[in-house]
C-alpha cells in the first residue's frame, strides 16, 4: 500500500504524536509499504533531523492554547496539496489529530482516497476543557463525515469522537519499540542515593509544580534523593523560581534532551514520575518507563489509568494531595519487594504495546477501510475551501 501519514505537529522536535508517526512510518516501510509523512515545514529545523520519506506542505507555527498545551497551527496551500495527492496517489491517508488547524482539514477536504483518522487527545474534565470542547466542535464536526475509519488511542480519547459521530471508534493504543526501549543489564536497588526522573514539556497540565511540592516534603525525610527534570517549555522559568522558593537543594533542570540521553536517564535513574493531573488521553512516557523497567509514579487521570492497570495501579496518585504524593514517591523508591513486583508486571504488560503488534491492527484497519470506501457510493465529492 501507499500510505500518507499526516502529522500537524513539528516533526523535527520531540513530542508524542511526532514520535509515533515516525515509528509507524519505519515499521510500515519495513513491511514493504510505501509510507510517507506529510507535515508542515517548521520555521526552525533541527540540524540533525534527516528523513527521506517526509513531505513538507505549507508551514507551521507553535502556539499555546487554553488547555495549557503547546500546539502547532499549520497551513498548506491548496495547490500544493493537490499536486502532492495527484503525484503520490495514496491508497490511504492516515490523519493524526485531524482537528488541529489547518493541514488536516485542508487535506481531508481535497482527498479522494481512503481517509483514516487517529484521535490522540482527550479534553480534560475541567471548566476550561469543557468550554474548549464546545468551541472546537463546530470546527471538527464537518470533517468527520469525510473519514472512513475512526481510531482513538484510549477510551478517554474515544469518548468525544463517539459523542460527535455516533459511529464505532476503534481503540488502538500507542506503540513502543521494545528493541529500542529495553532495561539495562542490571539495576541496583540497594543504594541510598536515589534519583527521580521527569521527562516532558514544562507546561501547566504536566503537573511539575505538584511534583516540586511533593519533592520538598520527600527531601526533608530523604536528604540524599535527587530530582532530574528533563524537557523545556513555557513554564520553565516559573518552575525554576518555584524550586528556589521551596529551597530545594537537589533539583536539576537539564532542558531538552535527545532520545539517546533520555534512554540513558530511563536506564540509570531509580523512579520515573509523570505528575499530570488532567489532559492526558494515553501515556507514551509510561510505556517508555515500563519497557526500561523504571518504576513509576503517575497522576491519576483517565489516560494514565488506561495504561497503569492491574498491579500497575499502585503507581497512580492524585498530584494535588502533596502528602500522599510524597508518600507514594517514598514507598516506590525504597520498598524493593514492591519495586520487583512492579517490574514483573511491567515486563508482562508491555508486550501488547510492541510496535509490531500495533501495526498489525492498523494494517487490518486499512484493509477494512479500503473495502468500505469501495462500497461507498459517492456521487459528489465536497471540495471545501479551508
Amino acid at each position: 500500500m501507499k500510505i500518507g501519514l499526516v502529522c500537524p505537529y513539528n516533526i523535527a522536535y520531540g513530542g508524542g504524536v511526532q514520535k509515533l508517526v515516525l515509528a509507524y512510518q519505519a515499521e510500515l516501510a519495513r513491511r514493504g509499504h510505501d509510507a510517507y509523512i506529510i507535515t508542515p515545514e517548521p520555521r526552525e529545523m533541527r540540524e540533525d533531523f534527516q528523513h527521506d520519506h517526509v513531505i513538507f506542505l505549507g508551514s507551521g507555527t507553535e502556539v499555546a492554547n487554553p488547555l495549557h498545551t503547546t500546539g502547532q497551527v499549520s497551513a498548506g496551500l491548496n495547490e500544493e496539496i493537490d499536486e502532492v495527492l495527484n503525484e503520490y496517489k495514496f491508497d490511504v491517508l492516515h490523519f493524526h489529530e485531524p482537528g488541529v488547524p489547518m493541514l488536516g482539514r485542508q487535506m481531508l477536504a481535497r482527498s479522494n482516497t481512503v481517509n483514516v483518522a487517529t484521535f490522540h487527545a482527550a479534553f480534560p474534565e475541567t471548566v476550561v476543557g469543557r468550554t474548549f470542547a464546545r468551541v472546537a466542535t463546530p470546527y471538527i464536526k464537518p470533517l468527520l463525515r469525510l473519514i472512513d475509519e475512526y481510531v482513538a488511542v484510549s477510551p478517554a480519547a474515544a469518548e468525544y469522537v463517539h459523542e460527535l459521530t455516533g459511529m464505532p471508534v476503534a481503540i488502538i493504543p500507542n506503540p513502543i519499540d521494545t528493541k529500542h526501549y529495553k532495561p539495562p543489564k542490571t539495576r541496583d536497588d540497594s543504594g541510598l542515593r536515589k534519583t527521580i526522573l521527569y521527562v516532558g514539556r514544562l507546561e501547566g497540565r504536566k503537573g511539575v509544580h505538584f511534583l516540586l511540592r511533593a519533592f520538598a516534603l520527600l527531601e526533608q525525610k530523604r536528604p540524599d534523593v535527587s530530582l532530574l527534570i528533563a524537557g523545556d517549555g513555557t513554564d520553565r522559568e516559573k518552575l525554576e523560581r518555584q524550586a528556589r522558593h521551596l529551597n530545594l537543594k537537589n533539583v536539576e533542570f537539564v532542558g531538552y534532551v535527545t532520545e539517546a540521553q533520555k534512554l540513558e536517564y530511563l536506564q540509570t535513574c531509580d523512579l520515573f514520575c509523570a505528575p499530570s493531573a488532567y489532559g492526558e488521553s494515553f501515556g507514551l512516557v509510561l510505556l517508555e518507563a515500563m519497557a526500561t523497567g523504571l518504576v513509576t509514579v503517575a497522576g491519576n487521570n483517565p489516560g494514565y489509568r488506561s495504561v497503569l492497570t492491574g498491579l500497575g495501579a499502585i503507581s497512580l496518585v492524585s498530584p494535588r494531595r502533596e502528602d500522599d504524593f510524597a508518600h507514594r514517591l517514598d514507598i516506590l523508591l525504597y520498598e524493593n519487594s514492591l519495586r520487583k513486583l512492579w517490574r514483573d508486571w511491567a515486563k508482562s504488560e508491555i508486550k501488547q504495546y510492541n510496535v509490531r503488534v500495533i501495526i498489525d491492527q492498523y494494517e487490518a484497519l486499512y484493509e477494512r477501510a479500503i473495502k468500505k470506501h469501495k462500497r461507498k457510493y459517492r456521487t459528489h465529492k465536497p471540495n471545501e475551501q479551508a
